[in-house]
């Protein structure tokens, strides 16, 4: 047993490096390992085979392999004696089928996506209630119905300008192209919707298509992807404004639920009849308060306060009036005593006058006065004219002090 063991290993080393296809059962990646155990199973036979790779290739793939993909493999067989197991050490792993094509995908979703084409900045919103919606579809299909039908029920008055083109098929990305253009130049339609069924992988190719992809990025109308069914996942999804899961989702989407919005415009009118109700209540009881002050109920109560308040206070104004007038007047009368004390007059009514020769020169000595000369005695109260016959000088002395 153990000879036709070890010539059967011996047999397979010789055999060389295979290219083996198959889809991938399973796959394990142990912590720590710098190796990949794979699980590679015959598509028509009941037949698995193990297969190790490198942690290098295993994470140099795009898009990353997972289980239930179909690959050929470039691997170098081993039977192992001990065990009595066969096994590939692969060297090259390539998709195949589906497989590649999904590789092809991802490769140009992430082409695109560098290119800034998938970016959330640019989505855009959708209208609420927009004036028109176009659809691109193809004529006489489910999705249009389940588009169209489901709007409606929404919102009965909602109108479509629906451009029609193939939904699957090598024509089918080019006329989407030329129907997105043309609505996205209508002057009505504010929301585009594309809108297909369900389909296989194949089916949905058209709407990867990496110009569908650019010329939806180029248009102004927000664009409603509605591709398939929720597994689906066009490119087209990346690249529109928002995606429906589903033509009736996309209903949804691009108009409101008139009863919705009835329920809404109802809650929000009672909100404000409350508002209003509850305001108007407020400044009502504001106004009873401020009526119910003895102040607003006999507002001649605060006048009456206040006329004790003004009597006091105008004989207070008298009183001090009084005594400021008396004040002026005692110093107006001692401001005229003083005067009248040091007037000429006053001297002059105690027994004192005043002789002015006829220039009207006052004569303060004898010497100033000859015999018979006209001279003027101005006395207290009036003067008088007079001749002088002679005149005397007098000199003495009265107790010490000298008297002219």
């Amino acid at each position: 047993m153990r000879q036709i063991a070890n010539a059967i290993a011996g047999w397979v080393d010789r055999l060389g490096a295979v290219w083996v296809e198959g889809q991938v059962a399973q796959v394990s990646r142990r912590p720590g390992m710098n190796t990949v155990f794979l699980t590679l199973r015959d598509a028509v036979a009941d037949i698995s085979v193990p297969v190790t790779c490198s942690r290098t290739l295993f994470d140099g793939l795009n898009p990353p392999l997972v289980e239930g993909a179909s690959i050929v493999v470039h691997a170098k067989p081993s039977y192992y004696a001990n065990r009595g197991t066969l096994s590939l050490y692969a060297r090259d792993i390539r998709m195949v089928g589906l497989g590649e094509l999904l590789a092809r995908l991802e490769r140009r979703r992430q082409l695109l996506a560098a290119e800034g084409l998938f970016a959330q900045e640019l989505k855009r919103p959708l209208p609420f209630l927009p004036g028109a919606v176009g659809l691109v579809t193809a004529p006489n299909s489910a999705a249009e119905r389940d588009v169209v039908d489901n709007a409606r029920r929404r919102w009965p008055a909602v109108r479509f300008e629906t451009a029609y083109a193939a939904m699957q098929g090598q024509r089918s990305a080019g006329e989407v192209i030329e129907a997105v253009e043309r609505l996205d130049r209508h002057p009505d339609v504010e929301v585009i919707v594309v809108a297909r069924g369900g389909g296989s992988v194949e089916d949905l190719l058209p709407f990867s298509d990496e110009a569908l992809i650019r010329a939806v990025a180029k248009v102004r109308t927000p664009v409603v992807s509605a591709i398939g069914h929720e597994p689906d996942s066009p490119l087209l999804d990346l690249v529109a404004d928002v995606r429906a899961s589903t033509p009736t989702d996309a209903a949804k989407l691009v108009v409101p639920d008139v009863i919705e919005e009835q329920r809404n415009v109802t809650r929000a009118r009672d909100r404000l009849r409350g508002a209003i109700a509850g305001w108007l209540a407020r400044e009502q009881a504001g106004l009873d308060a401020l009526r119910s002050r003895p102040a607003l109920g006999d507002p001649r109560s605060l006048l009456d306060d206040r006329v004790d308040e003004v009597v006091m206070l105008r004989d207070r104004a008298r009183r001090c009036l009084g005594h400021a007038l008396d004040r002026a007047a005692d110093d107006i009368g001692h401001q005229r005593a003083r005067a009248r004390a040091l007037s000429p007059l006053a001297t002059l009514q105690r027994g004192y006058a005043v002789l002015q020769d006829a220039d009207g020169h006052v004569l303060t000595s004898v010497a100033d006065v000859t015999s018979q000369q006209s001279i003027s005695v101005r006395v207290a109260d009036g003067r008088i004219h007079a001749t002088t016959t002679s005149t005397e000088m007098i000199d003495r002395e009265i107790d010490g002090r000298e008297e002219a």
